[in-house]
Order: C-alpha cells, then sequence, then structure tokens
C-alpha cells in the first residue's frame, strides 16, 4: 500500500496533522501502537493558546472547542500568599481556552473517522522505519497477526518522547539536550467546581501548587513532589490538606471530593536536533519535552504541526522543497524559545534542593 503522508503517533499531533493535510487534499495514514480507548482515556492539561485553537478551527474540528471551552483572560500567581494577577487579555489582546487535552483527542479521532475509517490504525505494533534518508521510505507494523507494509513520500514521527521515530535518526546525526528536574508533579482530578475562574500557580516554602480545571464542574490540581514519588502514597486527604496549605488564601474556595485520577507526571526539558532527516520529519513530544509549568506542550506540537502541515500542502502544490528543508531550522527557532520560558517559569515557581534564602528573593 502506498500514501503520501504516513504519521506514526495518533495522539493530538499526528491526529492534527492528519486533518490539517486532508483538508489541503493530502491523504495520510496514522499508525498508533494503542487502542483507541487507551488513547481517548489519558489525562493530559488543557490549556489552548490562540494559534492552536485556530488550527484545530482550521481543521474543522473547532466547533465542540467553543461550545464547552472556558475563555480565561488571566492567571494568578501566589508567593506564601502574597497574589497578584496576570491580566493575558490587557497585555496581549487575546485569551486562552481551558478545554480539556482528552477532548481535543477525542474531537480528532472522530473526524478522521468520520473522512475514512481507514486512514486511523489502533493497535498497530512493531513499527519499524525503513530508508528515511532515501526517496522512498516505508513503514511495517503488525496488527492482528497480520504485517503490513507502507510506502510513502514523507514519514511524520508523532509518536512522542518514547516512540521509535526519533531513534530512525542515527546517533551520529542526532543531537539531544535534556534537564531532569528533582521533582514531579501529583496531580488529582475530581469532579468538584474549581475553586477560582482562572488558573492559580502558587510558590509556597513547602513546594508548588496549582489549582486548575478542565470544566465548570470538573478541577484538576498538581502538588509538586520528589521525583519518584508513588501516587499511591498520597491518599485523597493528604493531597486535599496539602493543597489547602500551599494554596492559602488563594484556594479558600476550593472544594474536596474523591479523585478519579491520581497520578505523578516527572518534568522534563528535552530537545532533539534536527528534527527532520531525510524524509522523517519529527514533531511534538518525538522532538521535545518541556515542564508542564506553562502549559507549553500541547500548544507547542501544534505549531509545528502547522508549520509542517503548510510545508507538505506547498509540496504536493507545487513540487517546491523549499518550506520542507527549512521545517527543522524554523521548528527549533520556536521549540527553543518555548523551552527558555519553560525552564524559566520553573526556576520561578517551584522549590528546588538548593532553593536558600537568596533565591527565594530572586523568585519573589
Amino acid at each position: 500500500m502506498h500514501i503520501p503522508v504516513c504519521i506514526i503517533g495518533g495522539g493530538p499531533a499526528g491526529l492534527l496533522l492528519s486533518q490539517l493535510l486532508h483538508h489541503e487534499g493530502v491523504a495520510s495514514l496514522v499508525l498508533e501502537r494503542r487502542p483507541r480507548a487507551v488513547v481517548e482515556r489519558r489525562i493530559r492539561a488543557g490549556v489552548l493558546e490562540r494559534n492552536t485553537v485556530a488550527l484545530l478551527d482550521r481543521a474543522g474540528v473547532g466547533a465542540r472547542l467553543h461550545r464547552e471551552g472556558l475563555p480565561h483572560s488571566g492567571f494568578s500567581l501566589a508567593l506564601d500568599g502574597d497574589a497578584f494577577r496576570i491580566d493575558l487579555a490587557a497585555l496581549t489582546g487575546a485569551h486562552v481556552t481551558v478545554y480539556g487535552q482528552t477532548e481535543v483527542t477525542k474531537d480528532l479521532i472522530a473526524a478522521v473517522l468520520a473522512r475514512d475509517p481507514d486512514s486511523l490504525v489502533f493497535g498497530a505494533g512493531h513499527v519499524a522505519l525503513h530508508g528515511v534518508d532515501s526517496r522512498a521510505p516505508s513503514v511495517t507494523y503488525e496488527r492482528d497477526g497480520v504485517n503490513h507494509t507502507i510506502t510513502c513520500d514523507v514519514i511524520a514521527g508523532c509518536d512522542g518522547f518514547h516512540g521509535v521515530s526519533r531513534a530512525a535518526i542515527p546517533d551520529t546525526v542526532r543531537m539531544e539536550y535534556e534537564r531532569v528536574y528533582p521533582f514531579g508533579w501529583l496531580g488529582i482530578l475530581a469532579d468538584v467546581p474549581p475553586c477560582d475562574h482562572e488558573l492559580i500557580y502558587s510558590n509556597h516554602g513547602r513546594g508548588f501548587a496549582m489549582a486548575s480545571m478542565r470544566s465548570a464542574t470538573r478541577s484538576r490540581y498538581y502538588i509538586q513532589v520528589p521525583a519518584g514519588t508513588d501516587p499511591a502514597a498520597w491518599p485523597d486527604d493528604a493531597v486535599w490538606d496539602e493543597l489547602a496549605v500551599r494554596l492559602g488564601t488563594s484556594g479558600a474556595a476550593m472544594v474536596r471530593g474523591p479523585s478519579i485520577e491520581k497520578s505523578v507526571a516527572p518534568l522534563r526539558s528535552f530537545v532533539t536536533e534536527p528534527m527532520r532527516y531525510g524524509r522523517l520529519f519529527l514533531a511534538g513530544d518525538a522532538a521535545h519535552i518541556v515542564p508542564p509549568t506553562g502549559a507549553k506542550g500541547l500548544n507547542l506540537a501544534a505549531a509545528d504541526v502547522g508549520l509542517l502541515a503548510d510545508a507538505l500542502a506547498t509540496y504536493y502544490r507545487t513540487g517546491s522543497e523549499a518550506a520542507l528543508d527549512t521545517y527543522s531550522a524554523q521548528a527549533l527557532a520556536r521549540v527553543w524559545k518555548v523551552e527558555r520560558f519553560s525552564w524559566w517559569f520553573t526556576g520561578v515557581t517551584h522549590r528546588f534542593p538548593d532553593t536558600d534564602a537568596f533565591g527565594r528573593k530572586m523568585q519573589r
């Protein structure tokens, strides 16, 4: 089977790329190793910047987002009880939209399957990339005991940090830059109303805390915990008690309830260079990871995908590879700016093992 673009990974980056290409008249096939139910169940961040919303609209999947998403014109920063608000609307003339990444993924899956059920394969195992440095790359995979081979013009690696795509770039070419943080985020999801109508970032002497939401009736809270923490070591009551301390008066309206999901997310900064090798193009978490502080991960992945979709559309419309040739450099220019912001914001808001009285003043 031949398809112009084979997309590895059926998360939001790969699905969004498929939808954008469809609207440009370019056919694609998305290969996802996990079952649909698992993909649609994953809990991830949910703050969408205006450029991401514009791309989702362009992909034809923005209707429910606009109907159910929560526009936020600002957020609050708190340090040991002192809080102030960042007015995004006044400073930038725009707002962000709170709409869970889980819901974005569901909307994209429904759209892709509605237009062509054969363009998205779940349960694709043993995916392998071949000839990525040639003019005729291919992808092999196994599903239900049957082996398949896909020939294509281009491979888009959107399969995340643990995927196979990045490893297809030879070690002699691939450069990796990483910062692993000595803590993670313990997140709790509960069907309770949020304590505030906007996000709250709190830097407390005991560590970072965050109050956010997925809807008007579902809240997402986080606390900083040491790297490697087992979420089972934190009963619900202990999480709520710690949140009450770290949020202080900023979280005075917090409503407690049983968790429907609890997990610990490690924090790291990671970048791969280049993001293009031969006919392989990386996008999203396959190429870079940012700490969740600042909610840049999905938005950065969407920016990659928008850039790549435009470059591929130009290639298939005109035959020119100029935009494909500059994709990596253009994408990385944005990636490093976002990495710097996320690294800085993490440093301002978290308690590090070596944070002393001077460092505390610098954070303030």
